[in-house]
């Protein structure tokens, strides 16, 4: 394999870099550039206020929000088996067929664990408002997978749990 890229590299009059001190360099600066990331506190801390901000954006119906935070080929998975894409996301944002008065993370509930380039932002969340004019008011634990990715951290996939009785709607 050397000996082919040495024959490619001196064919098309590259510098014969597998041979030079250079080499060493090269690799580090071409790893470093993709590889260089915040701290796991400036992770968990960016994380968390993006998934704080989507929460927010959820509740005021801010599509471009909404489609910034959100990873393309975001998914997220309800209780009873629901599926939601990106697409519906935004959908539901430009129609505004559910209004919130509550759409917001319970205090002191948010748990954001990152690894490597994975976040899991996990978190009580009262909803309270109507759709379609039928008032709802419930608590879903639910955890969100972020990806960093050359734009940034983004939402990737998505659970939530069925509506909590009141009991288990508390942190534990």
């Amino acid at each position: 394999m050397r000996n082919f890229l040495q024959s490619a590299a001196r064919g098309r009059g590259y510098i014969r870099v597998m041979n030079s001190k250079l080499l060493p360099a090269v690799v580090a600066f071409a790893l470093g550039a993709g590889l260089a990331h915040a701290s796991p506190e400036d992770d968990r801390a960016a994380v968390a206020a993006l998934d704080t901000e989507f929460q927010a954006a959820v509740k005021q119906h801010d599509a471009a929000t909404i489609d910034r935070i959100q990873h393309p080929h975001m998914v997220l998975v309800l209780g009873d088996g629901r599926i939601f894409t990106k697409a519906d996301h935004l959908a539901a944002a430009r129609e505004r067929k559910i209004h919130y008065e509550i759409q917001d993370e319970e205090p002191g509930t948010q748990v954001v664990r990152v690894l490597g380039d994975t976040a899991v932002v996990t978190a009580l969340l009262r909803l309270k408002g109507t759709k379609e004019g039928v008032p709802f008011d419930r608590r879903v634990w639910f955890s969100d997978t972020y990806l960093r990715t050359s734009g940034g951290w983004k939402y990737f996939f998505g659970q939530a749990s069925l509506p909590l009785p009141e009991e288990y709607a508390v942190r534990p």
